[in-house]
């Protein structure tokens, strides 16, 4: 059994619920560190677990399959070990969103004020950098537990993403922001 083996996909929202309430309680606004933090550490742990998925499939491993292979790969993957039913939505040359309206994570999630799959994010940055050419980052632009119907995550390079971040920050909306960057 691989350490996010499908029989424990009944456990993902309950086990993330959990653990985002005693954060929130005991950090506040700390836990959303915290928790990217841990997500990003957890990347490993997914990326092993997606290599023995793909591996019992006769695909071969995540990081050599051609990047349409992969999304399909990632997204049967994340579908069957219960964190939810994602596609992907390109956003130009520089930045590409998964989007999921089942997201484990946001599943009975406190309700926020802003984005707040941050664990994801973390796990997910860490995931794509390891098949991409070079560091990834990720930011949460919509989410369900902030009343949004979709989570939505971009994905791109650090540098794109700090820069979709400001102009967002500066009043942009997503799309907007990764338009005018690029």
């Amino acid at each position: 059994m691989t350490s996010l083996d499908s029989s424990l996909s009944p456990h993902v929202p309950a086990t993330m619920r959990a653990m985002r309430e005693a954060l929130i309680r005991d950090l506040g606004d700390g836990f959303a560190a915290v928790l990217q933090e841990a997500g990003t550490a957890g990347g490993g742990a997914m990326m092993d677990a997606l290599d023995g998925w793909c591996s019992r499939r006769g695909l071969g491993h995540p990081e050599a399959l051609a990047m349409s292979r992969f999304r399909g790969a990632l997204t049967d993957f994340l579908a069957e070990i219960g964190w939810g039913h994602v596609r992907f939505v390109p956003l130009g040359d520089a930045v590409v969103a998964l989007e999921a309206a089942d997201w484990a994570e946001s599943e009975d999630a406190p309700r926020l004020p802003h984005p707040s799959c941050v664990y994801t994010a973390g796990m997910l940055a860490d995931l794509f950098g390891r098949v991409a050419d070079g560091p990834m980052a990720c930011l949460e632009v919509t989410c369900r537990a902030a009343g949004d119907p979709a989570c939505r995550f971009l994905l791109g390079s650090p540098e794109v993403l700090t820069a979709v971040h400001e102009r967002i920050l500066e009043g942009s909306g997503h799309e907007a922001a990764v338009r005018a960057v690029g």
